[in-house]
């Protein structure tokens, strides 16, 4: 049986460690523990042991997970996969936040549809920071259009950047989604989340000022 409890224990360590390295605060670092394929019961330990971010990938896993634990009103459901345009209701009637956005379709529909709720959609604009052609994203130097559609979305609120650099990315990487991320908390008062960094390259992101870290088999196993 895995010990989830003591995985997540585990993994804050290390954001701890990788923080006093960075001569940063562990608690300016948000630990996403990414679900998805994993069973309600592991969330349910996950969330025994005091964990409330959770990262869902599959929006109809997503959604029996979020009903089945729809009483347990303190958790933050992160959709971070990418996003198909017939499935921006369910996601927009069901999470907290989207960290992947990439397209000013995806972005109208999200706020279309969130237009029934009573809070906004929390929103991270994913960034294809190695220019990979396979890998989801908006290229650096296209965000300016992206942005000025945001902009008119009062049904979304921006509040950060996402990347998933390419795997043994340098520190180059990481910092240039920095300098982005810094250049634009100047234009958009709202943003403070620099989502970056996975199990492999958390003191690389957490160099680098990533708020939020996604870590997935470190804490629930390896994916079914």
């Amino acid at each position: 049986m895995i010990a989830i409890k003591d995985n997540i224990a585990e993994v804050e360590l290390q954001i701890a460690a990788a923080c006093q390295h960075a001569h940063r605060k562990p608690d300016e670092v948000t630990l996403l523990a990414v679900s998805k394929t994993k069973p309600i019961e592991m969330l349910e330990q996950a969330y025994n042991a005091g964990q409330r971010n959770f990262g869902e990938s599959y929006v109809q896993e997503a959604v029996e997970k979020i009903t089945a634990l729809q009483s347990k009103s303190d958790i933050f459901w992160h959709f971070i996969g990418p996003i198909q345009t017939n499935k921006t209701k369910l996601i927009a009637s069901h999470f907290s936040w989207v960290h992947s956005i990439d397209r000013i379709k995806v972005a109208k529909r999200l706020n279309e549809h969130r237009s029934n709720q009573d809070t906004p959609l929390n929103i991270c604009l994913q960034v294809n920071i190695s220019g990979e052609e396979t890998k989801s994203g908006v290229l650096p130097q296209d965000l300016p259009a992206l942005l000025s559609v945001v902009e008119t979305c009062d049904n979304l609120c921006l509040r950060g950047l996402m990347a998933i650099p390419e795997k043994n990315a340098s520190q180059a990487s990481f910092i240039e989604m920095q300098t982005l991320f810094a250049t634009l908390k100047k234009q958009y008062p709202t943003m403070d989340t620099l989502s970056m960094g996975m199990s492999g390259d958390l003191q690389l992101a957490i160099n680098a000022g990533s708020t939020l870290v996604r870590v997935g088999s470190a804490i629930f196993g390896s994916r079914n």
